[in-house]
């Protein structure tokens, strides 16, 4: 009999942990079944997403209410679909808000539940945790620190390190990055990555744009690429774009790794896509904005001092975050201006950024598919 794995993943950083999952068990289980509600990259791996993963993308308190019904509905005919599968186990991928409750529903009817990537519980809603332990069986974590939490609430957690690590080589050829997107190798070139979400390009990329503006009056000869994640965030872009043709901004489709490997410098929004800029040892300037309301609420609960993933993991500051009244133009120019004409700044950062990544690489594929398969035989 073969075994049936459910998994939900909601956004584009998910469907990069669900694909590397499947194929890691594929591997083991090459009769096995892969369903519930994913992206492009785990489709292409046999995945039966019966829901499109854009209608679970959406960020902020507030923002999520305006969808609430459409996303409770979603997720209550997908819990009773699986039902009727029968599921071996269930994987919730990131998307804390949507898969808890689900993962405590299956829990609750004798499917095993597991978490693939920690909620950020160490930094805000601490008490998250006591749900967490309610609803999983098990925590696969992607750093290292967040064990140690976990074990200390008595939650069954393993580190199984960041398949990007494990993708991203620790060195990568600058020169030929620029080449391959049809760029000169001699003028700077600077990556524009105002995130995978239709809410977070609405209000990030009109300032970026802007800060693009003020570099290029610095930098005449400076090159801008900006890649957008998916179809509906290049019409957007595109849109954007139309209103600033002097920039001359490549815009790709898709193609994020190949834009970051080809900056000197990245201005990008906080998210996972921070920790693939430190992976490819770029300086990084990382910004973010959220409506008014959810910012104010979020600042009252959050309980570190950095919010960008190269920060959190050195424990320090590597990298400037520029974040809600101070992501303006004339800042993030500066502070991106600051790392392209400083190249000691970069060296060092070079150097803690390999330390981090070779933390990280442990074959993390393979390490969450061992983790769950023994979750299952036990």
């Amino acid at each position: 009999m073969s075994l049936c794995f459910a998994m939900v993943a909601g956004e584009a950083s998910g469907d990069i942990l669900g694909a590397g999952l499947i194929k890691s068990l594929k591997a083991k289980y090459p009769d096995a079944r892969f369903v519930g509600i994913g992206g492009p990259k785990m489709i292409a791996e046999g995945f039966e997403t019966l829901y499109s993963m854009e209608r679970l993308s959406v960020m902020g308190l507030f923002e999520v209410l305006g969808r609430l019904n459409e996303l409770l509905n979603i997720r209550k005919a997908l819990f009773n679909t699986l039902m009727d599968i029968k599921p071996d186990v269930f994987i919730g991928i990131d998307a804390p808000d949507f898969n808890l409750a689900l993962e405590r529903r299956f829990k609750e009817n004798g499917i095993k539940a597991v978490h693939y990537v920690s909620p950020s519980v160490w930094a805000w809603r601490e008490k998250r945790v006591f749900k967490i332990k309610q609803s999983v069986d098990l925590v696969l974590c992607l750093f290292p620190f967040e064990v140690d939490f976990y074990q200390k609430h008595g939650v069954n957690a393993v580190f199984v390190g960041h398949t990007l690590a494990d993708a991203i080589p620790l060195e990568t050829n600058i020169i030929e990055a620029k080449l391959a997107l049809g760029f000169d190798p001699e003028q700077v070139v600077i990556t524009l990555m105002p995130g995978s979400r239709g809410g977070e390009v609405a209000r990030l990329g009109q300032v970026f744009l802007k800060t693009a503006q003020l570099i290029k009056k610095q930098l005449p000869n400076v090159q801008f690429v900006m890649p957008a994640a998916n179809d509906e965030r290049f019409k957007q872009i595109s849109q954007m774009l139309a209103q600033y043709e002097s920039l001359s901004v490549k815009l790709l489709h898709g193609k994020s790794r190949e834009a970051m490997a080809s900056a000197d410098t990245i201005l990008m929004a906080s998210g996972t896509a921070a920790l693939e800029g430190m992976l490819f040892k770029k300086p990084l300037v990382v910004s973010y904005k959220l409506s008014a309301l959810t910012a104010f609420f979020v600042k009252r609960m959050l309980k570190q001092p950095f919010v960008s993933l190269p920060n959190l993991l050195a424990g320090k500051e590597l990298v400037p975050e520029l974040i809600q009244e101070n992501a303006t133009p004339e800042k993030l120019s500066q502070a991106v201006l600051n790392f392209v004409k400083n190249s000691a700044a970069s060296k060092h950062l070079k150097k803690e950024f390999t330390e981090l990544h070779i933390d990280l690489k442990r074959d993390a594929d393979n390490e969450s598919a061992k983790a769950i398969i023994n979750l299952i035989q036990s």
